[in-house]
C-alpha cells in the first residue's frame, strides 16, 4: 500500500477546524500538519499526493446500529451490499444487531456472522449478540475485547429476542461483561395500543396512527424502567433511537467521559423527519419507534446541542419496496439510511442547525470512546486512517439510480443534498472515489480497549 498525503483538506477534529495536511502510511495517520508546518520531505517523496483543497476531512463515521440481514433476510440486504453502500456514505465502520435468521443469541452464530464479514464486508464490523430470557450464560461468557455488546429488546422484537421476564432482565442488567444496547417500547401498551384502534379501524389503520400506537409513553415507560435497572446494577447501558422529548429528561446534559454511564442515541429518521410527513410518504418511514411530533424533531436536535444524546446511528433496516408499500398494518418497520446518514446530517448543517464538529463529535468521536473502539473515530497519529473527504461545493439529489442499497429506494429520494462525499479511505486505503468503488476491500474486526 503506498504511502498518502492529503494536501490542504479543512480538517474536522476534536472541535477544531484548521487547515492542514494528513500523511497516510501503513494504514494509519503518519503525521498531520497544520498549514504552515513543515511536512517531511519522505512524505512528499513517497506518498501519492491528494489535493483536497476546499474540502473538508473528517474521520470516517461509526454506525453503531444497523440492520445488514445476512444472514437470512439478504433477499432485502446483506452484508457486502449495504456495507458499499455505507462506504458511499462516509461510514467506514458498522455494528450489526443480531434478529436475522437465524438469530445471533449463541455465540456460534456471533462467529458465524463475523466471518461472513471478513469474507464480504467493505467497512470495518462488529455484531451485537442478542439477548434472550434464557441466554445469560452466552453473554456471561462474551470476550468485552472482541464484541460490541449485548442487544437487548425490552419491546418490539423480532423472534425469541423480546426480554420480557423481570428476572431476566435483572441478571443481564448485573452480569452482562459488555455495554447494554437497548430497545425501549413497553410491550404492553404497544399490545393496548394496537388493539384499541384495531376495534376502531380493523385491518385498515391510517400509517398517520402509528405515532400514537408506538406512544410516547411506551417509549418513556420502558426507557425509565432501563434506566432504573441500569442504576440499581451499576450497568453499562446505552438506549437506543430515542424518539420523544420526554425521554431526554432521563439523561446527564454533560458530553460523554466514561464515568458516564447511561448514554443515549439519536438516529437520522428521528431527527430528519416528523409526523407530518406520514401523509407524503405513508409507511416508508414506519420504524420503530415511530417518527413523532416535530416539536419532539426538535427537542432531540437540541439533545444532540446540550449532550443529553451523546451518539447518532442510523437503523439501517432494509426491506423490499413491495413489502413496505403494504397496508399499514402488514407494512414492516424500517428502511435504508446508511448511504444517507452523514449527507442528511451535513444538510442540517447547511441549514445552521448544527456545526460540523458537533456532528463529528456525535457520529465519530464519541461513538468510538463510547464503544471503547480501538485507534478509531479521530485523526491522530497512530491511528487507522478511516477518512472522508467531503466537498460543500457539489449539490447533488438522491434518484433511483444513485441508489446502492439491494432494496432499490429510499425515503430520501428527490432530496437535494449541498454537500458531496468525494473519498471514503478504510485503512487507509481509498475505497471510494468520486461516485465509484474502487475495487479495493480493506476491512477489519472492530477490536475494543476494555
Amino acid at each position: 500500500m503506498r504511502p498518502l498525503l492529503i494536501e490542504h483538506a479543512h480538517i474536522v477534529n476534536e472541535g477544531r477546524i484548521v487547515e492542514g495536511s494528513v500523511w497516510i502510511r501503513a494504514g494509519k495517520v503518519a503525521g498531520i500538519y497544520e498549514k504552515g508546518e513543515v511536512i517531511p520531505a519522505e512524505a512528499r517523496q513517497e506518498s501519492e499526493v491528494l489535493n483536497a483543497t476546499g474540502q473538508y476531512l473528517i474521520p470516517g463515521v461509526i454506525d453503531e446500529h444497523v440492520h445488514f440481514r445476512e444472514p437470512g433476510l439478504s433477499h432485502k440486504a446483506d452484508i457486502e451490499s449495504e456495507s458499499r453502500a455505507a462506504i458511499a456514505g462516509g461510514i467506514t465502520s458498522f455494528m450489526e444487531m443480531p434478529n436475522t435468521k437465524p438469530p445471533a443469541i449463541s455465540l456460534r452464530e456471533l462467529e458465524t456472522k463475523f466471518s461472513l464479514a471478513e469474507k464480504h464486508a467493505f467497512a470495518n464490523y462488529s455484531f451485537y449478540l442478542g439477548a434472550t430470557n434464557d441466554n445469560l450464560e452466552e453473554i456471561r461468557r462474551l470476550d468485552p475485547a472482541r464484541v460490541c455488546g449485548v442487544k437487548v429488546f425490552m419491546g418490539a422484537s423480532t423472534g425469541n429476542m423480546l426480554v420480557d421476564e423481570t428476572r431476566a432482565l435483572e441478571q443481564i442488567f448485573a452480569q452482562s461483561p459488555v455495554l447494554i444496547a437497548a430497545h425501549c417500547e413497553d410491550e404492553d401498551i404497544l399490545r393496548a395500543n394496537t388493539r384499541h384502534y384495531q376495534k376502531q379501524y380493523g385491518e385498515n389503520v391510517p400509517v398517520a396512527h402509528h405515532p400514537l400506537i408506538r406512544s410516547e409513553e411506551a417509549c418513556y415507560r420502558s426507557s425509565s424502567r432501563a434506566v432504573k435497572l441500569a442504576r440499581k446494577h451499576k450497568s453499562r447501558l446505552h438506549i437506543l433511537h430515542l424518539s420523544t422529548a420526554r425521554e431526554l429528561d432521563l439523561f446527564e446534559a454533560r458530553p460523554y467521559q466514561p464515568d458516564k454511564k447511561i448514554t443515549a442515541e439519536a438516529c437520522i429518521h428521528h431527527l430528519w423527519f416528523e409526523q407530518g410527513d406520514y401523509a407524503r410518504l405513508g409507511t416508508r418511514i414506519k420504524w420503530n419507534p415511530a417518527i413523532k411530533k416535530a416539536s419532539d424533531r426538535e427537542a432531540l436536535r437540541q439533545g444532540l446541542q446540550n449532550h443529553r444524546i451523546d451518539t447518532v446511528a442510523t437503523d439501517h433496516a432494509p426491506h423490499l419496496a413491495g413489502e413496505k408499500d403494504q397496508p399499514y398494518m402488514k407494512a414492516p418497520s424500517g428502511g435504508p439510511m446508511v448511504q444517507h446518514a452523514l449527507s442528511a446530517m451535513l444538510e442540517l448543517h447547511h441549514q445552521e442547525v448544527l456545526s460540523l464538529p458537533t456532528i463529528v463529535e456525535k457520529m465519530c468521536h464519541t461513538p468510538a470512546d463510547l464503544f471503547q473502539v480501538s485507534k478509531r473515530g479521530y485523526i491522530r497519529p497512530g491511528y487507522w486512517a478511516d477518512l472522508v473527504l467531503v466537498d460543500p461545493r457539489q449539490s447533488w439529489q438522491v434518484t433511483p439510480e444513485s441508489l446502492y442499497y439491494k432494496c432499490g429506494w429510499s425515503p430520501l429520494e428527490g432530496q437535494t443534498f449541498h454537500h458531496s462525499i468525494t473519498h471514503t479511505l478504510v485503512n487507509g486505503q481509498i475505497v471510494y472515489k468520486n461516485g465509484a468503488f474502487t475495487g479495493q476491500k480493506n476491512a477489519k474486526r472492530l477490536v475494543f480497549n476494555r
